[in-house]
């Protein structure tokens, strides 16, 4: 995954953090993916797998920095291999959010749950948007794993696509609060779980852009998505 290096240890350092890095990408996407079918389904089971999970997802951010730290002080990395660390730090932030979000659906899910006019609303658009936010995050962390820029562009592409179905959830929520008041309580529950997946997708994104910072040396994070893909491609 990193250039050689004189010293072998240090390139196993850089192998460990990175598999580290997936395995807790691996369990923010099984996160996500169980609050969904919690929320489908109405399962509260599931809601409780994923809020007893969290813990779990912070411990691995804590020593996955940590272990950031240890091989900048040890190591003192230069170029990409600075950036790699420094992008591992920056990546494993983003999915801890992501699992937070992922606790956010359950919680709500487990609300909703409680709610006599929760299945009067249509989700459709929150279960396309669910679906999108699994496979883009998958689709990261596979960049990731291949440092491969391009796949990284399609990506914050793909987003804006969630960022779509959210919005005309949002419309179409506010139709149904508006000729049915009883629906007020369970749609807004929806719309944080809208909002929840919304955000996802942007951590997902945010991963993608640390791709490009590693391989291209560019931090692309406030670039409009036409100059980013130009800098992923170039």
């Amino acid at each position: 995954m990193s250039d050689k290096h004189l010293s072998s240890q240090f390139d196993a350092d850089l192998n460990l953090i990175s598999s580290k890095v997936l395995e807790m990408g691996g369990l923010v996407e099984s996160q996500i993916i169980t609050a969904m079918q919690a929320l489908n389904e109405f399962d509260g089971e599931a809601a409780e797998r994923v809020i007893a999970a969290e813990d779990r997802l912070n411990t691995m951010e804590v020593e996955i920095d940590e272990e950031c730290s240890n091989i900048i002080a040890r190591r003192q990395p230069a170029a990409r291999d600075l950036r790699l660390v420094l992008a591992i730090s920056k990546t494993i932030t983003n999915l801890e959010r992501a699992g937070d979000e992922a606790e956010k659906i359950a919680k709500r899910t487990k609300r909703l749950m409680e709610d006599g006019n929760s299945r009067a609303v249509n989700i459709a658009e929150i279960k396309v948007s669910g679906e999108m936010a699994v496979s883009i995050l998958r689709r990261a962390l596979d960049a990731f794993a291949r440092l491969d820029t391009v796949a990284a562009a399609q990506i914050v592409r793909d987003d804006k696509a969630i960022d779509e179905e959210f919005r005309a959830f949002v419309r179409k929520l506010v139709s149904y609060m508006m000729e049915d008041p009883r629906t007020i309580s369970a749609g807004l529950d929806y719309l944080f779980i809208a909002k929840a997946i919304e955000r996802i997708g942007d951590h997902a994104k945010n991963i993608a852009e640390f791709i490009i910072y590693i391989v291209k040396g560019t931090d692309v994070r406030h670039k409009s998505r036409d100059a980013l893909e130009r800098e992923a491609l170039s």
